[in-house]
């Protein structure tokens, strides 16, 4: 029998607590989840993990720097470019910023758990029935 690999997601977010309880629901339903605070330490973790994101989560206003600078650096990066991105924020025109930012969805800040894993499922799950792939 062919065993299925775990998504691994990648949470960007400067807000301690929401990135903590993002990490554990997430963990908690069976992926593999990374923190970073800011678009600088997602970068550092890119660089530095042997596990390759699935999915980042990306909220865009965080201190050093933000989701949008990330994003736009991650698109110069042949070896970043492809990892999808979920755009993480309370503004109004959250569907307009993650559809410029070339994004495949976004998720509304106060985050309901329910649609983190619908996101989550519509995007990246059927890697999880992958054997070979990048894990």
């Amino acid at each position: 029998m062919k065993m299925a690999r775990r998504v691994h997601i990648l949470v960007v977010d400067d807000d301690q607590d929401l990135r903590e309880t993002l990490m554990e629901a997430l963990e908690h339903a069976g992926y593999s989840v990374a923190p970073a605070e800011d678009g600088a330490d997602a970068f550092r973790h890119l660089r530095n993990s042997a596990v390759r994101p699935d999915l980042i989560l990306l909220d865009l206003q965080m201190p050093n720097m933000d989701g949008r600078e990330f994003r736009a650096e991650q698109l110069k990066l042949d070896e970043f470019r492809d990892i999808p991105v979920a755009v993480l924020t309370a503004d109004p025109n959250g569907k307009a910023m993650a559809d410029a930012m070339n994004g495949v969805g976004f998720l509304r800040k106060p985050l309901k758990l329910p649609q983190v894993l619908e996101l989550i499922g519509t995007t990246v799950q059927p890697l999880a029935q992958e054997t070979g792939g990048r894990a």
